[in-house]
C-alpha cells in the first residue's frame, strides 16, 4: 500500500486548530484510512476499531490521492489530558468491569440517608476505601467520603465549604506556579463574592485568610508539591489526582485535612465524570455535600456504580500481581506503559537541541517495590534558545500544545499530554527530532 496521503485540514476554529467533525481519521495496524463519518457508520466491519476512531479528537482528513509526505500535515492535538491510552487494558476485562442495570434501578435521588452525603453508594465507598488501603497512597479511616461529578466539582465544593459567608471579602485562593490551569477559570467562573484568584502561591504576602491549592504530583509539571505560603491565615486543599503508582512513587499514605482524587487519572475513565473527596472534618463534609445538593441534586448512580466496578477489580487485580494473573494488575500495567512512553519521548528530545524535558529523582514505592523517578501524565516540556512561544511554535508543526502562560509560567513551555492513543503518541515521538527552525 502507498502510505503517502494528501490531507486536506479544515478548522472551525483556525486560531485554535479546532477540528470539525466532518471527517475522522481510521488508524489500522500498519495503514492510515480517512473515512467520512457517514461511512463509518454503514462500513464498521470491526466494531472496536471504529468506535475509537469516533472518538479521535486529533484531527480531520480527508483521502483524495496519495502523496509521500502526507503524515507531516496530520495534526497532533495533546492539549486536553485525555486518558485514551488506558482503553487497550479495559477491553481485556471483558464482563469482569461491565456493568447493567435496569430501568426501575436508581430511580430515586436518596442513597444512604445516614450518610453525611446522602447520595454516595454504598458501593462506591467499600471500593474507595479498598483500593486506598490496598494502594497505601491515603488514609481512608475516620474520615468522610463525598462524592462528586469529578474532581472539578469537589474543588468548587471544597471552596464554598471554606469560604466564609460574612468574611470582610472573598476568600484569597493561590497555588504555586506553574498550577493547573483551570484553577483561575474554576474560581473566578461565577464571579462568586465568597472567593476570588489570588495568583501564585510564591508571590501572595497579603496578611490576610487564604486557601491554597497542593496539586502532588503536580499538574503540570510533574513534581511532588507541598504548601508554600508560611502564613497563619490559610487552608489547605490537597488535589491528589496523580498520587497513583503508574506517575508517582508512593511513599506513606496522604493524610490531609481535604484529598481529592478522580477516576480520570486513577483508572483512566475520564467519561463517567466521578471524583471523590476525602475529608477529615463533618461540617466541611456535609458543606460541600450541600454545594453539590444545589449544584446538581447529587451525583449520578449509574456511574459512581460503574466505578465502584472498576476500582474494586483494580483492587482485585492488585491481590493476584504475584500470580500467574499479573497481567491483570491495571497499576503493574500502567507503570510499564508510562515508563516505556517517558524512554520514548525522553530518545526523542534527546535527538534535538530544540527542547528539554525537566529530570525526576528517584524513589522507592512502597507499593510496588520499585525505585523509579516521576512518570508524570503530562511533558512539561520547554522550547530551547530564542524560541520564546513554545505553543506557537509548535502549533506550525501541527502540534497541539498547552502554553505555560495558562499556567503561571513562562511561554517558553508547554504541557503535553502523555495519555493519548498510541498512534497518536507514536506520531508525536517521529515529530519532534524531525522539527527544524
Amino acid at each position: 500500500m502507498n502510505m503517502g496521503l494528501i490531507w486536506r485540514m479544515r478548522y472551525e476554529d483556525e486560531e485554535n486548530l479546532t477540528p470539525s467533525w466532518g471527517n475522522m481519521l481510521h488508524l489500522h495496524g500498519s495503514g492510515l484510512y480517512a473515512q467520512k463519518n457517514s461511512r463509518i457508520q454503514e462500513e464498521e466491519e470491526e466494531e472496536e476499531e471504529a468506535h475509537a476512531s469516533k472518538k479521535t479528537h486529533i484531527l480531520t482528513t480527508t483521502l483524495s490521492s496519495a502523496a509521500p509526505d502526507g503524515l507531516e500535515s496530520v495534526v497532533i492535538n495533546l492539549d486536553h489530558g485525555d486518558p485514551t491510552m488506558y482503553e487497550e487494558f479495559w477491553k481485556q476485562k471483558g464482563e469482569e468491569t461491565t456493568v447493567v442495570t435496569s430501568s426501575w434501578q436508581h430511580i430515586s435521588y436518596f442513597s444512604d440517608v445516614n450518610n453525611v452525603c446522602w447520595f454516595l453508594e454504598p458501593g462506591l465507598v467499600s471500593a474507595i476505601t479498598a483500593l486506598h488501603r490496598t494502594v497505601g497512597n491515603a488514609v481512608t479511616e475516620g474520615r468522610h467520603i463525598v462524592v462528586g461529578t469529578g474532581s472539578s466539582q469537589l474543588y468548587q465544593a471544597a471552596l464554598y465549604a471554606l469560604s466564609p459567608v460574612d468574611g470582610p471579602g472573598p476568600m484569597n485562593v493561590v497555588s504555586a506556579a506553574p498550577f493547573y490551569s483551570s484553577y483561575p477559570l474554576m474560581t473566578d467562573y461565577l464571579k462568586s463574592e465568597l472567593h476570588k484568584w489570588a495568583g501564585d502561591a510564591y508571590k501572595f504576602n497579603k496578611e490576610e485568610p487564604y486557601i491554597e491549592l497542593v496539586t502532588s504530583p503536580n499538574n503540570p509539571d510533574g513534581f511532588t508539591r507541598q504548601d508554600v505560603v508560611k502564613g497563619d491565615k490559610g487552608i489547605l486543599i490537597h488535589d491528589l489526582a496523580y498520587y497513583w503508582p503508574q506517575y508517582t512513587p508512593i511513599l506513606s499514605p496522604a493524610d490531609y485535612d481535604i484529598m481529592l482524587f478522580t477516576v480520570s487519572k486513577s483508572t483512566g475513565h475520564a467519561g463517567s465524570r466521578i471524583g471523590w473527596a476525602v475529608v477529615k472534618d463533618r461540617e466541611i463534609a456535609k458543606k460541600m455535600t450541600t454545594f453539590i445538593e444545589i449544584n446538581t441534586i447529587g451525583v449520578s448512580k449509574e456511574s459512581q456504580i460503574r466505578a465502584a466496578k472498576i476500582l474494586q477489580a483494580v483492587s482485585d487485580g492488585c491481590i493476584h500481581h504475584n500470580r500467574k494473573e499479573a497481567e491483570t494488575n491495571f497499576f503493574d500495567y500502567s507503570y510499564k506503559l508510562m515508563a516505556e512512553r517517558w524512554k520514548r519521548i525522553r530518545e526523542a528530545v534527546n535527538k534535538t537541541t530544540l527542547f528539554s524535558l525537566p529530570s525526576f529523582p528517584q524513589e522507592t514505592c512502597s507499593f510496588s517495590g520499585r525505585t523509579f523517578g516521576q512518570l508524570p501524565a503530562f511533558a512539561w516540556l520547554k522550547c530551547e534558545g530564542e524560541i520564546d512561544d513554545c505553543e506557537s511554535f509548535l502549533r506550525r508543526h501541527k502540534v497541539i500544545t498547552r502554553s505555560g502562560k495558562h499556567f503561571g509560567a513562562s511561554m517558553k513551555y508547554v504541557r503535553v499530554s502523555m495519555l493519548s492513543r498510541e498512534s497518536e503518541f507514536k506520531l508525536l515521538t517521529e515529530r519532534l527530532p524531525a522539527i527544524k527552525t
